[in-house]
């Protein structure tokens, strides 16, 4: 092999594997979920301490093959996700981790990732410092571009940790020297061996699959009301459940449609339809079109699979695996209600950022760019888990600043105490007062005194129950309505 062909393939494997460990580290480990940029730090690391060591005598590029099997079996021996035993229903609440605490954890996985990249990076220096600068840099660009492109292109195509293992495998038989002692290679094959059966064993496993965000895991709960549970890089995220089922265990869930009880539903739009339970109520609901907008492909093959009420196979709904803003600016649809339905990515934009994927729904362009898309006496909803209160004000503060004063909060009571509290929680919320010249025919005046929007949120700060036990968690289910369609001049969420 000439060395220039060396270089291009010694680079390649330098980011394939970089890239690699931070997704795959984030799929097993919840602190990394987040902060991608912690494996991206030790890469950094392990990558100069490699380019410091490229005329060393100790050439550890050969035990590369057994350092990584070593980390990748730690991993999965230690894994840290959120324990689901018992009944709790987690999702943005507090949880209980597994594996080993975080301040073991980190350090560990920092200086393994850093040890890791030091010795692929050494045999990349090694190579790098017989070319003159500009071709070594040259060189080493070209194979690095190739390994973000390959990489990129497996996750698109919902390839799993196999796959990885298996291209890192192949370019290090063909790039390790076939010179050394038998026992060295001895043990680099049995590292690769070695490599590939916890890999395998992974992508094998029942219930799992990859998809080109996450790591998911479907499970069938016996002690809770649902018939699957979807857990995304070892964090639940997702619920399925027939309708009927829904409309008793989370009813608040419906509480968008008793705002627009006249509305004829003829459109309605739901940006992370997910699995399809919004889809499922939205029909329910007596909706006659809906546009389920999904950006993980499996999440939403998942429902159309799973869903005991088949809401993807109906007629009448349009499934579209894309971003939600992004599908917002290029419809040229009008909806009767448009539905941001628990958007959650469990993503950073990148490793050095602290925004995540949805991040981008919750601005007010985004809120802008749902109400132009409203029909006449159309409305606008959002719910999620929220966890802290100015996070509550900071969304409702969004619609304020986007649609005026046309706006409500509201925050339900634990879900199982007694549906009828919940009821009473939606028809003696608190209103806004509406600002002259925007009343229209559907709307109805203010009934009780004006108050701030931080007071509201704060009034209404109720904790979640679990509904078989009794458990609290610290979590709050919280519907944020956006009331004014700007060309009608009209609020639609008039009392049920």
């Amino acid at each position: 092999m000439s060395n220039r062909l060396r270089l291009v393939l010694l680079s390649f494997l330098m980011l394939f594997v970089e890239l690699a460990l931070i997704r795959w580290t984030g799929s097993n480990v919840i602190y990394l979920s987040y902060f991608s940029n912690f494996v991206l730090l030790g890469s950094f690391l392990g990558i100069g301490i490699g380019f410091l060591r490229a005329r060393a005598r100790l050439d550890l590029f050969a035990y590369a093959p057994v350092a990584l099997t070593f980390f990748v079996a730690f991993v999965l021996i230690f894994p840290v996700e959120i324990d689901r035993s018992g009944s709790e229903l987690i999702y943005f609440g507090a949880f209980t981790p597994t594996g080993l605490p975080p301040w073991l954890t980190l350090p560990l996985i920092f200086g393994a990732v850093a040890a890791v990249m030091a010795m692929i990076a050494e045999g990349v220096g090694r190579t790098f410092v017989q070319f003159e600068a500009l071709e070594a840099y040259r060189l080493d660009i070209a194979g690095s571009l190739c390994g973000i492109a390959v990489f990129s292109a497996l996750s698109l195509l919902w390839a799993p940790p196999l796959a990885w293992g298996a291209v890192v495998a192949i370019l290090f038989v063909l790039l390790l020297h076939r010179g050394g002692e038998n026992r060295l290679r001895l043990l680099q094959g049995v590292a690769l061996i070695a490599l590939a059966f916890l890999l395998g064993r992974e992508t094998l496993a029942a219930g799992l699959s990859w998809s080109p965000y996450y790591k998911v895991a479907v499970a069938s709960p016996t002690d809770q009301p649902y018939d699957y549970v979807i857990s995304v890089n070892g964090i639940p995220h997702q619920a399925i459940l027939p309708t009927d089922r829904r409309r008793e265990v989370e009813p608040i869930y419906f509480l968008p449609y008793e705002h627009v009880a006249g509305n004829p539903l003829r459109n309605v739009l739901i940006i992370g339809a997910g699995n399809g339970n919004d889809v499922a109520t939205a029909l329910a609901m007596g909706a006659q079109h809906v546009d389920a907008v999904e950006i993980d492909p499996r999440l939403l093959q998942l429902g159309q699979e799973l869903h005991p009420d088949r809401p993807y196979a109906d007629s009448t709904v349009d499934a579209h695996v894309d971003d939600g803003r992004a599908f917002l600016e290029r419809t040229d649809a009008s909806y009767d209600l448009i539905l941001f339905a628990l958007p959650d990515s469990l993503t950073l934009v990148a490793g050095q950022s602290s925004i995540r994927l949805e991040s981008y729904l919750f601005t007010i362009e985004a809120i802008e760019a749902a109400r132009d898309h409203l029909s006449p006496g159309g409305a606008f909803a959002m719910y999620n888990f929220y966890r802290e209160r100015w996070l509550v004000d900071r969304y409702a503060g969004t619609l304020q600043a986007a649609n005026g004063d046309g706006h409500i909060v509201e925050q339900a009571e634990p879900l199982a105490v007694v549906r009828e509290r919940m009821v009473k929680a939606a028809t003696e919320v608190q209103r806004d007062p509406i600002p002259q010249g925007k009343r229209g025919g559907h709307a109805r005046p203010a009934h009780h005194q004006p108050e701030t929007l931080h007071q509201r949120a704060a009034e209404r700060q109720f904790q979640r129950r679990d509904f078989r036990d009794g458990h609290r968690e610290a979590s709050n289910l919280v519907q944020v309505f956006g009331c004014v369609n700007e060309r009608e001049e009209t609020m639609t969420t008039s009392e049920p």
